[in-house]
């Protein structure tokens, strides 16, 4: 379990998603692009929440170790959606090469 702030909100998850979340927020932020993320966390009251967060470059992430024993959310879901964004900025597709146009496949003069 990790203690998560950002901003005035502080936040309890899964070590795998506080981890997979700061690299991403990493990734984000030095591609000076922006996305949103959706998890569930433990909010400070104790209960479960649905939680929204923007990343960008200004984004402040503070994630600190705890030694809770409370069993956090599952977010496998998230953080595999997380790895898959984080290849797509580490690793982008290639460009794949068009068809060659051949001029007689669209030859419709007969139409006309």
């Amino acid at each position: 379990m990790k203690h998560v702030s950002l901003g005035d909100k502080s936040l309890l998850m899964g070590d795998d998603l506080a981890d997979t979340l700061l690299e991403y927020a990493r990734l984000v932020g030095d591609s000076d692009g922006a996305d949103t993320v959706t998890l569930r966390a433990i909010g400070p009251d104790g209960s479960t929440a649905e939680v929204g967060i923007l990343l960008n470059s200004s984004t402040s992430l503070v994630v600190e170790s705890t030694h809770s024993d409370v069993v956090p959310p599952d977010n496998s879901e998230v953080v595999e959606d997380l790895r898959e964004r984080m290849r797509a900025i580490t690793r982008p597709a290639s460009a794949q090469p068009e068809e060659r146009w051949v001029e007689s496949e669209y030859d419709n003069t007969d139409m006309i």
